[in-house]
């Protein structure tokens, strides 16, 4: 494929565009690692505990996706109006994203609060009174912790679509930190069992927010934002936020419904299955990371591009970036299923769940590298230039229509274990690659307008 762009004078150097890639991936892949530290402490609290944690935790997916497709919005906007030079209206739009975010998480919170009983015994059904003590407790401490997150992740991807990825990583790094120490604390020494997992992450989500907003306050960066008490709605502004967050958070809220629907459908096959699908989620999202973190970069770099009205480089962008996630691809499903027999040993499981736990993620290992990267990462960059209504059906569709009825036939029609969950997923990455790979060759993607 050719493209019409001088590479001598690109938006990005190489050297450029790996010191905004490397940071978030670091960043991503930390996380990752520390959620798995995170689940294979709570794992050796008992069964009950974590299967508790792993239930609400698919709640909580649902939230923090909410907060990370606004946070996109944010990217993507600020993105552009720095690629366009028009520090004043990037900075006027940070103020908008921050008074957003802040309204929908704080009204998210209290709600989470007041109902998280009858929502958990909605979605999930009858499950063991102890396991649902274990959630309750769970939810109500992580719902506290709504706000912080939401508004952390706001602000770092403000400082990612300047092309400073490092801050928010060095931030991430101390916060996974605090939260491991705080559970070792909490949980093993103060024995306050998923309370104690759920404080701990609150108290490291305060540390990230506070840390971020007072960075934000400092002159002589791209994007300042102070005088916090003076932000005022600016309905132009927030419509043009909104435009890109609210069909990314019905992607992303979609996405994690099916979710939702299908660990229904696996918490019904009891304590083995639902513990062999929660370690088996821990260990696809690491292998998984380094591709979502280039793409979580590409946004800041097509943003810019589009900005600029540099509409070839960033369909160069896209697809080098598709190369680079594939080649990271391989190499982390390779590493992550040599790990993953020792993690379920140090965490504890019961045979029958390792078992389980690996059997599924050889399958991952053999199917991810061929068909996941073209059905996510072209997407970043699609949306970054506007095209977010094409990202957010297609995306719906794939996931009820492939992941959630293929899992719920087979378990229904075959009585198939949790292994349904995967050949549902399988079916979904393939469809979506073939559709997004088909519009990125088509360039309509392009003919989108954010600013």
């Amino acid at each position: 494929m050719k493209f019409q762009i001088d590479k001598k004078n690109m938006m990005f150097s190489n050297r450029a565009l790996f010191a905004l890639l490397i940071p978030i991936v670091v960043e991503q892949l930390l996380n990752s690692f520390m959620g798995m530290a995170d689940t294979v402490m709570v794992s050796n609290v008992g069964s009950a505990v974590i299967s508790g944690v792993s239930l609400v935790d698919s709640v909580n997916n649902l939230i923090v996706q909410l907060f990370s497709a606004m946070a996109t919005g944010a990217a993507i906007i600020c993105s552009q109006y720095i690629g366009r030079r028009d520090t004043n209206g990037a900075n006027k739009a940070a103020r908008q994203v921050i008074l957003t975010v802040l309204v929908v998480s704080l009204t998210i919170t209290v709600l989470g609060i007041l109902f998280r009983k009858p929502m958990l015994h909605f979605i999930f059904g009858k499950v063991e009174a102890d396991v649902m003590s274990s959630a309750l407790s769970y939810f109500f401490f992580t719902a506290l912790s709504y706000p912080f997150l939401a508004l952390f992740n706001a602000g770092s991807a403000l400082f990612r679509s300047s092309g400073n990825s490092r801050f928010p990583m060095m931030v991430s790094v101390i916060s996974n930190v605090m939260n491991i120490a705080g559970n070792a604390l909490f949980l093993f020494v103060f024995k306050w069992g998923a309370a104690g997992a759920a404080i701990s992450t609150l108290i490291s989500r305060i540390f990230c927010m506070i840390t971020v907003f007072v960075a934000l306050r400092r002159p002589r960066q791209e994007i300042v934002v102070n005088s916090y008490h003076t932000i005022r709605p600016d309905m132009t502004l927030i419509k043009k936020v909104l435009a890109i967050g609210v069909p990314s958070g019905i992607e992303n809220s979609m996405f994690q419904f099916g979710k939702l629907a299908i660990q229904s459908t696996v918490s019904a096959m009891g304590t083995t299955a639902i513990a062999a699908q929660a370690m088996t989620n821990i260990l696809e999202n690491v292998n998984g990371i380094f591709g979502i973190g280039v793409g979580m970069g590409l946004m800041t770099v097509v943003g810019q591009c589009m900005g600029a009205k540099r509409k070839e480089e960033a369909r160069y962008y896209i697809l080098k970036l598709c190369g680079i996630a594939e080649i990271g691809m391989v190499i982390s499903c390779l590493i992550v299923y040599v790990l993953a027999s020792p993690i379920t040993k140090i965490a504890g499981m019961e045979p029958e769940s390792a078992k389980l736990c690996m059997e599924m993620v050889t399958a991952i290992t053999i199917v991810k590298p061929i068909a996941w990267t073209f059905s996510f990462v072209p997407a970043y960059g699609m949306r970054a230039a506007g095209d977010v209504k094409f990202s957010m059906i297609t995306s719906t569709l794939t996931m009820w229509c492939c992941r959630v009825a293929l899992c719920i036939g087979l378990v229904r029609a075959f009585d198939m274990g949790p292994m349904a969950v995967w050949y549902g997923m399988f079916a979904d990455w393939t469809v979506r690659s073939i559709i997004f790979a088909t519009r990125y060759f088509s360039g309509r993607w392009m003919k989108k307008k954010v600013i």
